[in-house]
């Protein structure tokens, strides 16, 4: 008859879901992580830009001290900044080089990214 379950199949497969989900779960953490990595690169790409922009306004200003100060404004410690000012004919130049963390600021990488801002040189 269809429709009817024989008695000796039924329940074989309870708990099949759970096993499956366990198995699974591993894979999806790392997924997960490698996303939030990807996250954090892109915010770090997002971040230095803006910072070195910062920085080379502030710098075309007031100057190289005004232009590290404007980019740590920007940047919390644990990103592992550095700063390099300077002008380039009319043109004040900064470039922020930014470590990417570990799923979390404060693990770093090795890996570093580098945002570049200009601003014309003005007189104050």
């Amino acid at each position: 008859m269809p429709g009817r379950r024989s008695v000796r199949g039924a329940g074989r497969d309870r708990g099949q879901v759970a096993i499956e989900f366990v198995g699974m779960l591993p894979f999806i953490l790392l997924i997960v992580a490698a996303v939030w990595e990807c996250v954090l690169i892109g915010y770090a790409f997002s971040l230095a830009g803006n910072a070195a922009d910062e920085a080379a306004r502030a710098g075309a200003v007031h100057g190289d001290g005004a232009c590290a100060a404007a980019a740590g404004d920007h940047i919390g410690a644990a990103w592992g900044m550095d700063v390099s000012c300077g002008l380039s004919g009319n043109v004040y130049k900064a470039k922020v080089r930014l470590t990417v963390p570990v799923l979390v600021p404060g693990l770093n990488t090795n890996l570093r990214i580098a945002g570049d801002g200009g601003a014309a040189k003005e007189k104050e």
